[in-house]
């Protein structure tokens, strides 16, 4: 298990910065906001009016046949469209490879939200016999992964994790670990979200759990500022292409940075707040630093799981302290993309794992923009404000979702 190595060849994005890798990238490393006023619905009437949409997207490009296309939710359209960019990224051929060895792990925080809301008004206003039957496959959260599947062809192990915002990295992390034990040389894996809708933004407000900064969009989102006051919401998808490094090489695939370690844990505490001591992230992080053989002080870069909430950075923050001891303070570069795209929710890690690795091959970290005033505590190098050059060897990237899920990824260069 341990000779399998396994490599990225392929990345796709869809976030509010743009609907690609580069300019994704390029608003990440220059540090601009894609958050705003909500436009897809009116918003006057919640507190919280602002979220990260994305902008100008169109699905038709992504589908063979257009019914799929209205078959399926605005998530669906969006994990499937990052999942044909990391697979034409990859330049691998369907046609050229087995595929009963590639496998397909895209979930979703929470899956069809619109199609639901969308029906369930149908269901109250013109009765049952007006739902459509398309209902239910399109709410479901494993549907994308599916319908990845049937396009290329791909019939490897298949499935959808739900761990809420740690999505994207459990699905990344649990292909690694069925590619390392030889049940697949490669995966799609990530995760797509879509929930900037009234019921996803009534009940997050709720919870009090999202920013009123609504006269300053872009600067509402700031990770371990004093001023925050809860977190932006986005969506968009992220989706990787990893491979057997064997498989890759054979194909002639050019990689971008090998995935080294994957850390999982429980914090056992709280639906939605984490560990005050932020143990379980700590456990989480060590997990990933033991599959991949490595010392904390050979991490150059964590990009944080840093949502902007008053419990979450504070937590992350003695966890990072406690997982890296005094390098922590001493050379580790810190800081959460969050700051521009808002909380992907199930999707954050796809995307933030992509910057993991965009930080790895072009020797720049990204910022974290609006970070102007630390909180107390919050004390390590969060790279405020502007990008740094600096290289990056090894980069680590945090995920934490309600119910107390964790998820750590490592990657190096290759």
């Amino acid at each position: 298990m341990t000779d399998r190595r396994v490599v990225v060849t392929g990345i796709g994005v869809v976030s509010p910065l743009g609907n690609d890798l580069a300019t994704t990238w390029d608003g990440l490393k220059n540090g601009r906001s894609g958050i705003g006023r909500i436009t897809l619905l009116d918003p006057e009437a919640y507190p919280c009016q602002i979220a990260g949409e994305v902008k100008d997207f169109d699905p038709s490009p992504f589908f063979t046949n257009p019914k799929d296309a209205r078959r399926a939710d605005r998530y669906a359209h969006f994990g499937i469209a990052a999942a044909q960019m990391a697979l034409e990224d990859s330049g691998m051929d369907p046609a050229k490879v087995n595929g009963d060895r590639i496998g397909v792990m895209v979930g979703s925080g929470i899956g069809g939200l619109a199609t639901l809301e969308r029906e369930h008004t149908v269901l109250l206003e013109r009765g049952p016999s007006k739902v459509s039957p398309f209902v239910i496959p399109m709410m479901i959260s494993n549907i994308a992964s599916g319908m990845i599947s049937m396009e290329y062809g791909f019939g490897g192990p298949n499935m959808a994790i739900v761990t809420a915002c740690a999505t994207s990295n459990h699905s990344i992390g649990e292909a690694w670990r069925m590619i390392k034990f030889g049940d697949a040389e490669a995966f799609l894996c990530g995760g797509a979200e879509a929930t900037i809708l009234p019921m996803g933004l009534s009940g997050f407000s709720s919870m009090r759990a999202l920013s009123t900064r609504n006269d300053e969009p872009q600067r509402a989102s700031r990770p371990f500022d004093k001023g925050r006051d809860g977190f932006v919401m986005g969506e968009g998808a992220g989706v990787l292409m990893i491979e057997e490094l064997e498989h890759a090489k054979a194909r002639g695939a050019e990689i971008y940075a090998e995935l080294v370690g994957y850390g999982s844990s429980g914090d056992a505490y709280h639906m939605t707040s984490p560990q005050p001591d932020g143990s379980g992230a700590r456990r989480c992080m060590e997990m990933a630093l033991r599959h991949a053989g490595l010392n904390p002080d050979q991490v150059d870069y964590v990009n944080a799981h840093g949502t902007s909430t008053p419990v979450g950075d504070v937590a992350e923050t003695k966890a990072i302290k406690a997982t890296f001891g005094d390098y922590a303070n001493n050379g580790l570069l810190v800081s959460s993309t969050k700051s521009m795209t808002g909380h992907l929710l199930g999707a954050a890690g796809g995307v933030e794992i992509a910057a993991c690795i965009m930080a790895i091959k072009e020797g720049i970290v990204p910022p974290t923009i609006n970070l102007e005033d630390p909180e107390e505590g919050c004390d390590l190098d969060y790279v405020a404000t502007l990008a740094r050059e600096v290289k990056v060897a090894t980069a680590l990237s945090n995920s934490f979702g309600f119910g107390g899920h964790n998820a750590s990824l490592l990657v190096k260069a290759f």
